[in-house]
């Protein structure tokens, strides 16, 4: 599987300057997917994080390999979702009636900086689905050295719900 920053668009709800992912370079729909994404002088955090020494923050690194988890699902399909091999994250793209948040963050470690010029391998692979939530072990690298790796929990929730501050995971 292959996507363009186009299709990414497709799949994730996220726009700039918070789509930290560029493209997608290889994975399985509804199993795992490699992303990529170049880290730019002008990226918005760079200016505060920190001035004369940029440094990509964690949070940004795991919010990324979030991103390529939910790609991992949402590439799967209706059909997937309804047999119950996935979350059903599919209607979870823009306008969709399904949102993805976070349920949890377990086991993440950081290794290396990640600068401008960078670019993050960023990985997931889906490993457990229960329902609406599922989880994923994540990995980031950056010229093979790995940058961050954890396990990422995810609920899809009905998108009218989050706007209402009524969501619950």
């Amino acid at each position: 599987m292959k996507l363009t920053n186009e299709q990414v668009l497709d799949l994730l709800p996220h726009r700039p300057p918070f789509l930290l992912v560029d493209e997608v370079v290889d994975g399985e729909p509804g199993v795992r997917c490699v992303a990529s994404r170049t880290l730019r002088d002008d990226d918005w955090w760079f200016a505060g994080h920190f001035p004369g020494n940029p440094v990509m923050p964690g949070v940004l690194i795991v919010e990324a390999l979030a991103q390529t988890a939910t790609i991992a699902a949402a590439s799967a399909g209706p059909e997937a979702a309804a047999a119950g091999d996935v979350p059903p994250s599919a209607e979870a793209g823009p306008g969709g009636d399904k949102v993805g948040l976070f349920a949890g963050i377990d086991k993440v470690r950081f290794k290396r900086v990640c600068k401008p010029g960078d670019i993050i391998t960023l990985e997931a692979e889906i490993i457990a689905v229960h329902g609406p939530v599922g989880k994923a072990k994540v990995k980031a690298t950056v010229d093979g050295q790995l940058a961050c790796r954890g396990e990422l929990m995810f609920a899809i929730v009905d998108a009218a719900a989050v706007a209402a501050g009524e969501a619950r995971l």
